[in-house]
């Protein structure tokens, strides 16, 4: 599969705000030189979220972290992206993630079907999937432009690319937290409000994921440091920029910067100048 075109090396995560400050931020996220904007699914409480997000915006790619298969059905999106791709041409990549039903695979593989029969259809090239086991990363190889990651190793990263072979795009999500206090950081990484580490680590793909990557029961029950700091970029912005540069050192086309904490938009800001953000 070819991999998506324009996505560049480093993306950034928007926080949808209640209000509709939030597409101010989107504005300023470009402004700072990202090369593309992501969408938390958990945020997209509606799919009008991101049409406005492209009109709030001049020309990056929006994608969405992931649109959740299970919430929108397939007819939805595929209107969404016709919609998007007659006024804002190839600007969104549509991330899609679950099913939470047995046999996820299937089901997904049907949505998919449905995509693929939509009028227009919306084309393997501009879809991408959340993936993070073997099976899931070759359907993402197989029936989409490639994958995404969240809360994994460099090594890990090292092997999707393996699994997805040359051809497929693959980005990595990256929490960080801007912070020098280690104590404090990793304390950020397991509860924060947005994306809590701890809860995420009950969801069964990510914990079997952990115990792929080699943690222990142990590691994975109690959030260990060894975990959180593995899997979780804390530090000052050098620190921060290094694990970006390791992710595509080790196959990643593309990571997604994740801020949390208490100074959303600090991370954005120091990172934009310190990494080359555009290809």
């Amino acid at each position: 599969m070819t991999r998506i075109e324009g996505l560049g090396p480093v993306g950034i995560t928007l926080n949808i705000s209640p209000d509709e400050t939030y597409l101010d931020d989107a504005a300023r996220l470009e402004s700072l030189g990202y090369s593309a904007i992501w969408l938390r699914g958990g945020q997209i409480d509606s799919l009008d979220r991101i049409s406005a997000v492209v009109r709030a915006t001049d020309s990056i790619p929006v994608a969405t972290g992931i649109i959740p298969v299970g919430v929108y059905d397939s007819d939805a999106v595929a209107q969404l992206f016709a919609d998007l791709q007659t006024t804002a041409p190839d600007r969104f990549v549509v991330g899609l993630g679950g099913p939470q039903v047995p046999r996820p695979l299937r089901a997904l593989n049907e949505y998919l079907d449905r995509l693929d029969r939509s009028d227009p259809p919306v084309p393997a090239e501009r879809r991408i999937l959340a993936a993070l086991g073997p099976r899931k990363l070759e359907l993402a190889r197989n029936r989409a432009a490639g994958a995404v990651a969240l809360l994994v190793t460099p090594d890990y990263t090292a092997e999707a690319r393996r699994i997805l072979g040359p051809d497929a795009t693959l980005v990595v999500s990256l929490m960080t937290v801007l912070g020098t206090d280690a104590a404090q950081a990793r304390d950020t990484a397991r509860d924060t409000a947005r994306v809590p580490l701890r809860f995420l680590s009950g969801v069964g793909g990510y914990a079997t994921n952990f115990e792929r990557m080699g943690f222990g029961a142990d590691d994975i029950s109690g959030l260990s440091d060894r975990l959180v700091d593995d899997l979780v970029a804390w530090g000052d912005a050098d620190a921060i920029v290094a694990r970006v540069h390791s992710h595509l050192a080790a196959g990643a086309d593309h990571v997604v910067v994740s801020e949390l904490g208490e100074r959303p938009g600090e991370v954005a800001r120091q990172l934009a100048t310190l990494l080359p953000l555009r290809a």
